[in-house]
């Protein structure tokens, strides 16, 4: 017997990256780069065990439904878009391998990574996959785990990831169950549910109306944040923001996580503000080595802000908070001073999710995507999510991890940030073509770590 459940329509939020990425051309994938030991997924010659791997991954899959579906857009008047289950689904072609080039090392992995992260995602295919990229010294194995960010945000994906990894070496993998996908829903079907949810929204705004002091109370709320985008200076004009291309590069800093914690709690900070310093530092070397002034410079960057539980593993919830980047402060700690206290204030505010307020509208979204290319309401975007505990891809131990995001718009350069086994790792995604001197930053973001850790000595003394 056929299975049924109940229609999963986008969320606003959602909608709004699927038109941002795939109906403006830009960039639809989030993820990471790992590093495995690959001593029990190869054989003698080098040869990736792939038949072995699908086998362990596929029971796994049933506690992911939405791998296993792909999104139906309905004729005009059936609502928005919609989950599915993909009429046939066959786990080979979402994991597979592809041999690094010889000779192998960390930069060949992370060329070859974004040179796959930048294909698009098969429209009738579940948006996700896993390349396993052989050939690193020592039977170490790269891999590259992507997925379309309609399916996840950083939070909810790395929940979602996580299911198709263990907790120890040794998990066993119980036999797969069958999967028989339930029919799509039919065009009455999609009406009716349209119908009923446009009936839903219809009766919330006449509720706002018959209660306009609470839907002013809800307003004014957050409105602090809304002004930060809004009546704010606008960003500045520097070489960072340019409308971006289809080409990426990846490069990363490590920083240890212990060393960040005592950094941040001797200068009565938070881990992220440290990461924000740093960042500030890598910007600050990355414009003054293309010869543009920093002096005086004060960059906007986006942070991103998750409102979901690490354990949900679907869905989008992100909001956003815009924080000022002292780029012409040369002392690190100053900057660190600096930083600290403009997040403290802005996080007494309420935060919109993206897909709020005229963004729960295609029009609203629409304008702003067109413009998106020409914006002036942020420089970079910074997203830092914390990390699971060590784990194990088919009985390989994840020796590292390096989030990916992708560039959009006019944001040549974007920065994610991932805790995993005791260390942090900044990934910096810049555009191919028009951020080609992206080690400058990675760079700066060294320097202005080692500046901050040295910090530590002097407080001790």
């Amino acid at each position: 017997m056929t299975r049924t459940r109940p229609l999963e329509r986008l969320t606003p939020s959602d909608l709004f990256r699927r038109l941002l990425w795939e109906d403006y051309g830009w960039s639809t994938d989030i993820g990471g780069v790992a590093i495995l030991d690959g001593a029990n997924l190869l054989d003698a010659r080098g040869t990736v065990l792939i038949d072995e791997v699908r086998r362990h991954l596929e029971p796994k899959l049933s506690s992911v439904p939405r791998f296993r579906q792909v999104l139906h857009r309905p004729q005009l008047g059936l609502g928005w878009p919609v989950w599915v289950d993909a009429a046939a689904f066959d786990l080979a072609e979402h994991v597979r391998v592809r041999p690094l080039p010889e000779p192998a090392d960390e930069d060949q992995l992370l060329r070859v990574a974004a040179d796959l992260a930048r294909r698009p995602f098969a429209p009738a295919r579940p948006p996700w996959e896993l390349w396993l990229l052989p050939g690193l010294p020592g039977r170490r194995i790269g891999a590259l785990l992507r997925a379309h960010h309609v399916l996840a945000d950083g939070a909810a994906a790395l929940a979602a990831f996580g299911t198709l990894l263990d907790r120890s070496a040794d998990t066993a993998s119980p036999p797969a169950r069958s999967w028989p996908p339930s029919p799509a829903p039919t065009p009455a079907q999609l009406l009716r549910d349209n119908v009923i949810r446009r009936r839903r929204e219809f009766g919330r705004a006449l509720a706002g109306l018959a209660h306009p002091r609470a839907t002013i109370r809800l307003a004014r709320q957050v409105l602090p944040a809304w002004r930060e985008v809004l009546a704010e200076a606008p960003a500045p004009a520097t070489s960072l923001n340019v409308p971006v291309s289809a080409d990426r590069r990846f490069v990363v800093v490590r920083a240890d996580l212990d060393t960040t914690r005592q950094v941040a709690r001797s200068h009565d900070a938070k881990v992220n503000d440290v990461l924000l310093t740093v960042v500030t530092g890598g910007l600050r070397e990355l414009l003054g080595s293309r010869g543009e002034d920093v002096r005086g410079l004060v960059q906007r960057a986006m942070v991103t802000i998750t409102s979901l539980p690490a354990e949900h593993a679907g869905g989008n919830k992100p909001g956003w908070m815009l924080v000022p980047l002292p780029l012409g402060e040369p002392d690190a700690v100053r900057r660190l001073e600096a930083i600290t206290a403009e997040t403290t204030a802005r996080k007494r505010r309420a935060r919109p999710e993206a897909g709020s307020g005229i963004f729960r509208f295609v029009t609203g979204q629409r304008v702003w995507h067109r413009r998106f290319p020409r914006q002036r309401s942020v420089n970079p975007v910074v997203s830092n999510v914390p990390g699971p505990t060590p784990l194990y891809l088919a009985g390989a131990r994840v020796l590292e991890m390096f989030p990916t995001m992708p560039t959009m718009g006019n944001l040549t350069l974007v920065v994610a940030v991932l805790s995993y086994a005791g260390q942090l790792t900044i990934t910096a995604v810049a555009d191919a073509q028009h951020c080609a001197d992206v080690e400058a930053f990675a760079q700066g973001v060294r320097t202005a770590l080692d500046d901050l850790t040295r910090t530590l000595a002097r407080v001790a003394a």
